[in-house]
């Protein structure tokens, strides 16, 4: 995906943006030293171990190890994919994101063409209802759920005819299917998707229309359909309600997560205007990480039926990955045959709010529900209780909401010695300790690499020193030569661009143990320290090549280049 954004427009991006204003519009910094600090966000802690460097345009953590450069702290920070952050960083320093044409892949030209059909699709629908005298039935059905013009109107209501071909008259069928508002025939051609149908446009974060869903207007089946998958519309990556509640307040102080389009728009009717609703599949570990951007509290309020309990309690299970200190996440368990929407109707928006706060915390629900036809005052009880929880809590982040959740099995159970933690957390310390180990003395490649990775002006020094490298025939000389490679094709590069080179390959992860080694050295002195690594690097090469053809000799002999090469280089040894 990234290569349909030129990559010269990522580097300059990334040479434009201040990585301190950046960060510290998403999270508080102080200055401290040569750089800036906080609290990590992507681990607990209570002494500030992040720091971000506007030298080099890189934050690190050295608690977690978390690091990169601006695109990499959206990503990880925000749950962005890769276009995403650099959408948002454009954003940021207020630019237009360019898209390649001649190498752009035909799926890039479908999603613009989409977005632009699904925008009118949506305007044609909202004109249907409005003028179409077919309409009078989705006009009824609205008013008779208690729906006025105006909350219609912000949601763009809109009314499918119930004709086979209504918006073929208006678009180009391969443009229609490709938006999923078609539906291809075997023997050619295609037929609408939705009709005879109230339509309810999904948009995303950003408002754009990614699809639509369509209730029927009577006892036709299937009650609700969705727009099908497409290049713009991914129902586990999106949620109803979401572009509407941002537009109203940027930073809700919770959302609620309710199971319906109409139970959203109800809500919103009656004054609650902070709910969404998932796209007819089940509320994921991604949409909860959406959500967890713009609140830190989220509520879970389904039907009162077996069916929205059931939901509640798949949320619950994808929504402990996500649980970090500071998250929250409750229940509201509606009476049986109750859905949101006929609640509020009935009590109004005070009771409905207060039903809200008084809504039982996940923790509460999880063992609750886990104990159901357990007995805990026996062994197999307790023993059963903690072979069904384990498998949940060893998915919570590290830190205190982890401890706590643990602790509250310990008391259920009764076992004081119980450390489900325990094993996960020494790997993880010994993994730390070897690396810290592995990371105090760099050899001869690993210090070129580093100081290079961070000072890509020291190309100079490397290309006088006139290497060969067909002697140098050492581990990371490869990767080496690449960043080498890199550098003189650009030489005004920066380590921030340099790692968006090895972004996704295998390489990532250890380019970015390199860029934050600390040298503790300044001015003259890191050209001294890397010219100096690359005559340690040159002799320890040619010493491993002098190795291998004594020891070739002494097994199988060699032949008349190899001799040669030997003695020449025993004599540049003397």
């Amino acid at each position: 995906m990234a290569g349909m954004i030129p990559r010269p427009f990522i580097d300059d991006l990334l040479v434009r943006v201040d990585i301190v204003d950046l960060i510290d519009s998403h999270l508080p910094l102080k200055k401290s030293g040569n750089s800036y600090t906080a609290r990590c966000p992507f681990h607990t802690e209570k002494t500030p171990s992040f720091a971000v460097t506007r030298s080099k345009q890189l934050y690190h953590c050295f608690g977690c190890g978390a690091g990169g450069n601006a695109i990499s702290f959206l990503m990880d920070f925000s749950h962005l994919s890769f276009v995403e952050a650099i959408e948002d960083l454009a954003s940021f320093v207020g630019v237009e994101v360019p898209r390649e044409s001649s190498t752009t892949p035909f799926k890039k030209k479908t999603a613009s063409t989409s977005f632009k059909v699904l925008e009118q699709a949506a305007s044609f629908y909202v004109e249907q209802l409005r003028n179409n005298s077919e309409a009078k039935i989705a006009v009824d059905y609205l008013k008779n759920r208690g729906l006025s013009g105006e909350i219609a109107q912000e949601f763009h209501i809109g009314f499918a005819p119930d004709s086979w071909d209504s918006l073929n008259k208006q678009f180009k069928t391969q443009e229609l299917i490709d938006a999923g508002l078609a539906i291809a025939k075997d023997t050619g051609g295609a037929y609408d998707r939705f009709r005879g149908r109230v339509v309810f446009p999904i948009r995303d974060r950003r408002g754009r229309v990614v699809g639509f869903g369509g209730r029927v207007l009577d006892d036709s089946l299937p009650k609700y359909l969705n727009s099908p998958e497409t290049d713009v519309f991914h129902k586990g990556k999106e949620v109803y309600g979401l572009y509407e509640l941002l537009s109203r307040n940027a930073k809700p102080n919770r959302i609620l997560v309710v199971e319906g389009y109409m139970d959203v728009i109800a809500l919103a009717q009656f004054g609650l205007d902070y709910s969404v609703a998932a796209l007819g599949t089940a509320t994921s570990k991604e949409h909860l990480e959406l959500l967890f951007r713009f609140s830190s509290e989220i509520v879970l309020c389904f039907d009162g039926d077996k069916a929205g309990q059931e939901a509640s309690w798949r949320a619950v299970g994808a929504a402990f990955p996500c649980l970090r200190d500071g998250r929250q996440i409750k229940i509201m368990q509606l009476p049986l045959g109750i859905d949101p929407d006929n609640l509020i109707r009935e009590k109004g928006l005070a009771y409905f709010e207060q039903q809200i706060d008084e809504s039982q915390a996940l923790s509460d629900y999880f063992f609750e529900r886990l104990s159901q036809g357990l007995n805990l005052s026996d062994i197999e009880g307790r023993a059963s209780l903690i072979n069904k929880a384990k498998s949940y809590l060893e998915k919570l982040p590290n830190g205190i909401f982890q401890d706590l959740m643990q602790n509250k099995l310990k008391a259920l159970t009764k076992v004081e010695s119980l450390d489900i933690f325990k094993q996960q957390t020494n790997t993880k310390n010994t993994n730390k300790h070897t690396r810290e180990q592995a990371d105090s003395k760099l050899s001869p490649i690993r210090s070129t690499l580093s100081l290079l990775l961070q000072n890509p002006e020291l190309i100079e020094i490397l290309e006088n020193k006139n290497i060969n490298w067909a002697l140098i025939n050492l581990p990371g000389v490869d990767l080496l030569k690449e960043i080498v490679e890199i550098i003189i094709s650009a030489p005004t590069i920066k380590l921030p661009c340099l790692l968006e080179h090895f972004r996704g390959t295998d390489k990532e992860k250890y380019i970015k143990i390199m860029m934050n080694h600390e040298f503790y050295i300044s001015g003259s002195e890191i050209k001294e320290e890397f010219s100096g690594a690359i005559d340690r690097l040159i002799s320890q090469g040619y010493e491993h090549r002098l190795d291998q053809l004594i020891a070739q000799e002494r097994e199988s002999g060699l032949d008349a280049l190899q001799q040669k090469e030997l003695l020449t280089m025993l004599a540049d040894r003397k």
